[in-house]
């Protein structure tokens, strides 16, 4: 089989999959983590999000520094993840099963599945729109269904495309969310609609969640598109490209999204994408802009779909004990993805921005616990030692189950409870917190603390990183044809 080389056109499909990356295939420099998070996030869903804090109560002007805390506290631990990618050349959720064990990273595996079909179908809704406005279409089905098409054929493309894409988004989104900002000021007197309300705790700590919300939720495969990278990448590199990225590109849209939000009032709420076209002006100056839009959205759907399959893989061979696949099952595999996702988005409720909120914040209280009992084993457990062969046998140093890990996730996820603030439940303790949802500190703080303590006397670490045999790679791979 003809193996991904760095001289390979971006334009060549992508072969590796789950399993480690060869030194002698690994590539590219920490710049290219900056541009793909810095396009993913520059991006219309990434602007709804960013209007939800003052579509649900928040003024502006708290909202925006309120919505950049949780961008820089939800990007450290997003990048954090990153890190390991060059140093471990395997995918995020591999990588886990040092911590659940090869069946019981399993568990947070069906949660992440879901979360990528969620915001695929979300990111799909939006920008069939856009198609839509492109095309001079009336159906927005018909609009969904184009993208999903598209999503599916960049992702089964791989890795190197998607960079490209991130790339293209970097420089679309500059461009047009810049124009987006100046033609807002222009067409608006925002200072007049902005310092309105006072400060309110509750809707403040809500935007903190959201933008923290936003990061955190790129844990589960933020490595997946840093494991190319070669092995002696520094992580402070690593680090700080993908953070910069993703924090800049996030708070840029979150923060046009808040005083879309402020100036729009009811108008934003029931046409996101047709009021930003509209902002734009001319015609053929919102034809750019709906680009934009498609761009942006193009970007980060792959990354969902990619990692939507890379997770739904990682869970099967759990059980079978293969770590590669043929290059069509590959793409079978994310075609029946993105088809999924489409159908959601079809059916999706008309309630898009309340159910939207809800669902962010959900997918906090599921994945901090996973990120803290991720990074603290990683990081001050392990030491970054990690035993990279038995990631992928369920008789090796990690086990089956890992029941610590998985008692402490569980316990993390319940912590939470009494501090969250969703639309079917308001927890007793958020009450007394005039309404404020602290659940993902909660489950970061308390998951790491009683996981360091129970793991540190459990864990049995190698004394280094062990790496597989340098032929290892494709003779000892198994294909599932």
């Amino acid at each position: 089989m003809t193996l991904e080389q760095p001289s390979e056109s971006r334009l060549a499909v992508e072969h590796r999959t789950i399993e480690v990356i060869p030194d002698a295939e690994r590539h590219g420099t920490p710049r290219s983590q900056f541009t793909l998070w810095f396009g993913a996030n520059m991006q219309i869903t990434a602007i709804v999000d960013g209007a939800l804090a003052v579509v649900f109560g928040a003024d502006a002007l708290w909202a925006i520094p309120a919505l950049l805390i949780g961008n820089i506290l939800g990007g450290i631990v997003m990048a954090l993840h990153s890190a390991q990618g060059p140093r471990l050349g395997v995918p995020q959720m591999i990588s886990s099963r040092a911590q659940f064990g090869v069946f019981g990273a399993v568990l947070p595996l069906v949660m992440v599945i879901l979360m990528y079909l969620g915001f695929a179908a979300t990111g799909s809704v939006l920008a069939g729109q856009a198609v839509c406005e492109i095309l001079h279409i009336d159906n927005t089905k018909v609009g969904i269904l184009i993208f999903g098409a598209l999503t599916a054929v960049v992702a089964v493309t791989g890795y190197r495309l998607i960079h490209l894409a991130g790339r293209i988004a970097t420089v679309a989104g500059i461009v047009g969310l810049g124009y987006l900002v100046i033609a807002l000021f222009a067409k608006y007197d925002v200072g007049a609609h902005v310092g309105d309300k006072s400060f309110d705790l509750a809707t403040f700590l809500l935007a903190v969640s959201l933008g923290a919300g936003w990061q955190l939720t790129f844990g589960p495969y933020v490595a997946d598109y840093s494991r190319y990278l070669p092995r002696d990448t520094s992580e402070r590199a690593t680090f700080w490209s993908t953070f910069a990225g993703s924090v800049i590109g996030s708070q840029w849209s979150m923060t046009l999204g808040a005083l879309i939000a402020a100036v729009a009032g009811d108008a934003f709420l029931p046409d996101q994408v047709g009021f930003v076209g509209d902002l734009a002006g001319p015609a053929f100056v919102a034809f750019l802009i709906y680009l934009v839009i498609l761009v942006g959205k193009l970007t980060v759907n792959c990354l969902n779909a990619y990692g939507g399959f890379m997770s739904i893989l990682t869970t099967v061979t759990a059980f079978d004990g293969r770590s590669r696949i043929s290059p069509v099952v590959r793409a079978a595999y994310i075609v029946a993805f993105t088809a999924t996702s489409v159908v959601i988005a079809i059916v999706a409720s008309a309630d898009f921005l309340g159910n939207f909120k809800n669902f962010v914040l959900l997918l906090l209280m599921v994945f901090t616990p996973w990120s803290a009992i991720n990074l603290t084993d990683y990081y001050l457990i392990s030491r970054e030692r990690v035993d990279i062969p038995a990631l992928y046998d369920p008789n090796g140093r990690y086990g089956r189950w890992n029941v610590p890990a998985l008692t402490c996730y569980v316990v993390g996820v319940v912590a939470q409870i009494p501090f969250l603030a969703q639309k079917l439940y308001t927890g007793p303790l958020t009450e007394r917190l005039g309404g404020a949802d602290i659940s993902w500190i909660v489950g970061l703080a308390f998951t790491a603390v009683i996981y360091y303590a129970w793991a540190r006397k459990t864990n049995n670490p190698p004394a280094e990183t062990i790496h597989p045999a340098a032929d290892r790679g494709d003779d000892a791979a198994t294909l599932l044809v």
